[in-house]
């Protein structure tokens, strides 16, 4: 079975985002990049699957800029045999990065697509569905456990009040939540075998995929600063205060 993984190049989780003087999106310049961490969690489980004897072989994808292939890097040597690069410089909407996807699934036969829930710049979260209505797949999205049950896949999520668990007929698409797993941090040996690897360079136009944007951007702002408290003398001021200026009782 291959196991194709999608990753993305995303601003490290613990760097504070600034928003441009024109207000135009997110400031990218001179910033910490990582792989977006529910990709590292996907990569993880596609290398997981393939030391079970389950996979055949892994599969990581990337549609970005050239500094993508320093993604792709960092999930060969977490354990991932080959990389595909579809290189491009546009700021793609989730619907063109799953047209995307969904041709690259194609040429490599892959049996599986494993993914994160959602990339933290954007929150769309939108990537995986998307992606798996196009194949016209069975989805298992936001999984905290996986396995597989002769040509099925059991997934389990978490609902309201409990799990639910789902079986998806192969081939299928899952996308992955923080706790499926933990991703291991790649060994200095690892790393240096990465370098070898081979990584496949694409672009949009070889899959025939129209990228045209859909969606405009049309101001970014960072959040209100938070205001401060304040200190009651008592309950009855506390509930007063709630009734009569929060207005929350």
């Amino acid at each position: 079975m291959k196991v194709l993984v999608p990753v993305k190049r995303v601003l490290d989780y613990n760097v504070k985002a600034r928003v441009k003087s024109d207000h135009s999106g997110v400031d990218l310049s001179n910033v910490k990049m990582s792989m977006n961490p529910f990709d590292e969690i996907a990569v993880e489980e596609a290398v997981r699957l393939q030391e079970a004897g389950t996979a055949t072989e892994t599969i990581v994808v990337s549609v970005g800029p050239a500094k993508a292939q320093e993604t792709i890097r960092t999930a060969l040597a977490m354990g991932m045999d080959r990389g595909v690069h579809v290189q491009t410089d546009e700021d793609l909407e989730p619907l063109a990065v799953a047209k995307i996807l969904k041709e690259v699934a194609a040429a490599e036969g892959a049996e599986l697509v494993v993914m994160g829930k959602q990339a933290i710049d954007n929150d769309y979260g939108a990537t995986g569905g998307m992606l798996a209505a196009l194949l016209d797949w069975p989805i298992g999205s936001a999984a905290n456990s996986l396995s597989l049950d002769g040509g099925a896949l059991n997934v389990v999520k978490e609902v309201d009040g409990g799990l639910q668990t789902v079986k998806l007929q192969m081939p299928a698409l899952v996308t992955t939540d923080l706790r499926l797993n933990e991703p291991r941090y790649a060994s200095l040996p690892n790393i240096m075998k990465a370098k070898r690897k081979p990584i496949e360079a694409k672009t949009p136009a070889d899959y025939g995929v129209d990228t045209a944007p859909r969606l405009k951007t049309l101001k970014v702002t960072e959040p209100a600063a938070r205001e401060a408290g304040i200190k009651v003398a008592d309950a009855a001021e506390l509930v007063n205060k709630l009734k009569n200026e929060a207005g929350v009782i």
